[in-house]
Parts: C-alpha cells; sequence; structure tokens
C-alpha cells in the first residue's frame, strides 16, 4: 500500500496522479465496493468533480513514494484489521460492466 501524496501512473495513462485517500468504500452498480486509492490529477490537486478510484493493479508506475513513519506502519496494520473483518466488500473495477 502507497502512502497519502505518492503519484503514479495509471496503466495506459499520461497523466501522473496523486493518491489523496485509501480505502475509499463506494457504491457502483447498485452495491457497495472498495478501491485501494482515491486520487487526483499532478499537479492541479483535489477537485471534487474529478475524483479518481483506481486500484494496486491499476498502477503502472511510482514516480515518487509519499512519507512514511511510525504512524503510516501503524495505519497499515489497522487498515489490514478492517479490511479483514469486511472481507464481504468487493472491490471496484475501474471498468465496472
Amino acid at each position: 500500500m502507497l502512502p497519502i501524496g505518492s503519484i503514479v501512473y495509471l496503466s495506459e495513462g499520461n497523466q501522473k496522479m496523486m493518491i489523496l485517500n485509501r480505502g475509499a468504500v463506494v457504491e457502483q452498480i447498485g452495491e457497495k465496493v472498495i478501491f485501494d486509492y482515491t486520487g487526483s490529477l499532478y499537479p492541479n490537486g483535489l477537485d471534487p468533480e474529478q475524483v479518481y478510484y483506481f486500484n494496486d493493479e491499476d498502477i503502472d508506475e511510482v514516480v515518487f513514494e509519499g512519507y512514511k513513519d511510525e504512524e503510516e506502519e501503524r495505519f497499515i496494520e489497522l487498515y489490514n484489521k478492517w479490511k479483514e473483518k469486511n472481507s464481504g466488500l468487493k472491490k471496484g473495477s475501474s471498468n465496472p460492466e
């Protein structure tokens, strides 16, 4: 899991994305799903009209890895426990059918 502030290219993408959030639960095709990341275009930053949801497998290249410290490690530990408890959540898709 990449930290907030990381800059990535998505598969087949030509615009850098900045990771803003992790573990977003949203509704997609009538059911709640989870995405690994929420991002925005870089260097623009957050535009509420252009929020992107994507998963680890959608990332083609990591350009910059955001800041990590002990709190980040603790977050990942707690987040993984939360995911285990909510294992019924299906992973979202960037190409829902």
